[in-house]
């Protein structure tokens, strides 16, 4: 017996000792500071957990698609919210609305269509963040200001209704090439600001006006498993070949610690874009800042112009992570832009396991639409570096489209692991300093 209880023993000593040298992964950002646990947490959050369900129909809104019930919606809202919170839900239907404003303890669950009015009346102007700076403009539709913990979920639709606003933007720019996107007033479809501990899971958000998602000087963000789309074509009569203007899937703008898990993206400009401020003097503005902290995976491109884009109002982006995605036709998977008026750093960017087609994978160019250069005499040079791109594998009609400039530096640029078809064939690794170049393979042929 004796023996018996010692050899146990032994087991359980050997089996511990095995458990202890089991190898724990630690992953880290490109700088080599460890990733917070928080980024490994893709569970759903339990709408029923979130405290008393204020089903609008309950409280007098009617299952009317062509009725605008912005006050009644938005008095809900506001009821939750003096009553301590709760979960506001849209059942099966299609209700009509304009601009709504979620307070703190609130929360949307979206079962059936939460539509958007096509009339910019419905949409008040407010002090808001739209292309880099704080200024007066029209709200979204969904909108969240101050909101921590606020989670909008469900399997409904989020609907912009833009197809009005795409049209008059289309003539409006037909008449006047320099057109902006502000002289065209369009609303964007989300709208988060100042917030942490946010999770939007499960929703298909469509047709947006504007840009679909934007999150503003907020933390811990998540995006789990969203459908993301606007069309690409056919939007204009006079020109079938245009889609949805500036339909940009999700705009992060001056946040830490983002979270973009298994979406789907097919929009009429950018999917994932980083921003931050824009003009000479955005680096001493304290509405403008930087990104850091940004994974990006498990995530499928349809068609986008870029799958990743640091630009083109963004001042400083740090340890950024692309991962594990893969492309149906997109423009560009890495698009870095450098706008000459604006002083711009990214650096600690990471691409890998990416796979499907692209027009260009790497893309750095100039971006000077609708520039103005201040006088600036300590204007800083801007600069790339520390960029990776690693486990590729690619059709490509140009993989390398890098153009140099005075007004930006490029360097400590990693290639490793990539096999690439590439009708362009212009790969260069002298074209940027301390390029390092490992098992790349274009066309067939190790680089």
């Amino acid at each position: 017996m004796r023996k018996t209880i010692l050899f146990l023993m032994l087991l359980l000593t050997v089996a511990g000792y095995a458990k202890s040298k089991k190898k724990v992964v630690v992953e880290r950002w490109p700088d080599g500071t460890v990733m917070d646990a928080w980024f490994k947490d893709t569970t759903k959050v339990d709408m029923n957990a979130l405290g008393r369900q204020y089903v609008i129909t309950d409280y007098g809104v009617k299952n009317d698609s062509t009725l605008v019930q912005t006050t009644a919606i938005q008095a809900i809202i506001d009821r939750a919210a003096q009553e301590g919170g709760g979960v506001v839900v849209v059942p099966q239907g299609t209700f009509l609305t304009g601009a709504l404003f979620f307070k703190q303890g609130t929360h949307l669950y979206v079962q059936g269509r939460l539509k958007g009015s096509d009339r910019i009346v419905d949409y008040p102007v407010v002090m808001t963040r739209i292309e880099g700076q704080t200024c007066k403009y029209f709200p979204a539709l969904v909108n969240a200001d101050g909101v921590d913990g606020l989670t909008i979920g469900g399997h409904g639709t989020i609907d912009g209704n833009g197809l009005n606003y795409w049209r008059e933007f289309w003539l409006r720019r037909s008449w006047n090439p320099k057109c902006t996107n502000k002289d065209a007033q369009r609303p964007r479809l989300t709208y988060i600001s100042n917030s942490k501990n946010v999770t939007i899971q499960d929703v298909r958000l469509i047709n947006s006006p504007f840009w679909t998602n934007h999150v503003y000087k907020s933390s811990h963000v998540r995006y789990l498993d969203c459908y993301i789309y606007a069309p690409t074509e056919n939007v204009w009569d006079l020109d079938p070949k245009r889609g949805a203007p500036s339909s940009d899937a999700i705009d992060i703008d001056v946040c830490t610690d983002i979270l973009i898990n298994g979406c789907y993206m097919h929009v009429n400009d950018d999917a994932v874009v980083l921003k931050g401020g824009k003009g000479t003097w955005a680096d001493k503005d304290e509405t403008n800042g930087p990104c850091e902290r940004i994974l990006v995976q498990n995530c499928r491109y349809g068609r986008v112009h870029g799958c990743l884009t640091l630009g083109s109002e963004s001042l400083h982006d740090r340890n950024i992570i692309l991962r594990n995605c893969s492309a149906e036709n997109t423009d560009r998977v890495l698009w870095l832009k450098m706008r000459p008026d604006t002083p711009q750093h990214y650096e600690y960017v990471l691409v890998e396991s990416f796979t499907g087609k692209c027009t260009r994978f790497l893309f750095i160019h100039p971006w000077t639409q609708f520039y103005e250069m201040g006088d600036r005499p300590d204007m800083p040079l801007s600069a790339c570096n520390n960029i990776v791109m690693r486990d590729i594998r690619m059709k490509c009609n140009h993989f390398f489209d890098v153009a140099l400039s005075d007004k930006y530096t490029l360097r400590d640029f990693t290639f490793e692991r990539i096999n690439v078809s590439d009708e362009k064939d212009a790969f260069d690794a002298n074209l940027i300093p301390n390029t390092i170049v490992k098992d790349v393979v274009i066309n067939g042929v190790k680089r």
